[in-house]
């Protein structure tokens, strides 16, 4: 029998998303797949829905844990060596987690595979190709809102693995530890990639693993803009090496400085508020993420030179 594998689908209110995800995912070419749905306290009848698919597994939480705090619940339940997150708002080609394995077995120094993304409405547009962290420290997805000509076709290591849809080595997270639950929801992704980084996990882009994702579809507005900002300043610091600091702080400072001129000029709309009230909210409860960043970069197995190198230079740097 193949391996076990966990596919894991945080939902919150998604009723109207469940049938395309999980119909696409009941179609897998993988035999062997536990399917975990961890409800975060839904009104709207997903529970209720969920009955017409009697193998997948429910976890009904009372009220909603945040997209960190649902995922971790359903990792906690998993039994498989390689452990999938699934947006609910996704619908996955069939040999999805077929060719995500198959790129962990020919890789086996990467901890995470990440699929090719593209939109659900525009099917030949890409959301994301794989995560990518630039010098300054903000982070992007690869090929975001290209047309897919095939230039993201090339089987290769990537910073990170976008939340979506990534496939996550067992071993990986007993060592560096699942989502941070304190993020809610937004980032999460990217400081799981930065701390399986540091530990020396890399992340393999794997082309031929397809889905579609309605982007922001469960999620969007100020709510978003506040958890971006805030969690973006906890992102840098739990995880931006000292050495990386002390080279580079010019350009983290100066583009956390462009986000707030940017959100003061658009003060008048209510996401350019949140943006503001985020980053002032990330820098005043910095203590609630030092001691994790302690344990963090205490448990760094690669070099700053590793790390500089996974990084993106800044257009016309010269870095």
């Amino acid at each position: 029998m193949p391996e076990l594998v966990s596919v894991i689908i945080p939902n919150w209110n998604g009723v109207h998303h469940l049938p395309t995800c999980l119909d696409a995912l009941g179609r897998q070419t993988w035999p062997n797949v536990e399917t975990i749905l961890v409800d975060n306290g839904s009104q709207d009848g997903s529970l209720a829905l969920l009955r017409n698919y009697p193998w997948v597994r429910v976890i009904a939480l009372p009220h909603n844990l945040g997209y960190a705090g649902g995922c971790n619940e359903g990792l906690k339940a998993a039994q498989g060596d390689v452990l999938c997150i699934l947006n609910n708002d996704t619908e996955v080609e069939p040999n999805w987690l077929a060719e995500l394995l198959a790129a962990l077995k020919r890789h086996p120094d990467a901890g995470m595979a990440t699929p090719k993304v593209r939109l659900f409405d525009d099917r030949m547009r890409l959301h994301t190709a794989g995560d990518l962290v630039r010098i300054d420290g903000t982070f992007d997805s690869r090929g975001v809102w290209q047309i897919d000509e095939g230039q993201f076709d090339r089987e290769e290591y990537v910073f990170g693995a976008a939340g979506v849809a990534p496939a996550l080595r067992r071993t990986m997270l007993n060592e560096i530890g699942f989502f941070d639950a304190d993020f809610g929801s937004y980032c999460e992704d990217v400081d799981l990639s930065w701390r399986a980084q540091l530990a020396g996990y890399r992340c393999i882009y794997t082309p031929h693993a397809v889905l579609y994702h309605k982007v922001s579809a469960t999620g969007s507005g100020p709510l978003r803009s506040f958890l971006v900002a805030r969690n973006t300043i906890w992102t840098l610091v739990k995880n931006l090496p000292a050495e990386l600091w002390q080279r580079h702080w010019r350009q983290v400072v100066a583009a956390q400085w462009r986000r707030f001129v940017a959100a003061v000029r658009a003060w008048r709309g209510s996401e350019a508020r949140a943006t503001i009230r985020g980053q002032i909210v990330g820098l005043l409860t910095l203590r609630r993420v030092w001691h994790k960043r302690r344990a963090v970069q205490l448990g760094r197995r690669v070099s700053i030179d590793y790390v500089e190198s996974i990084l993106t230079p800044l257009v016309g740097s010269g870095e």
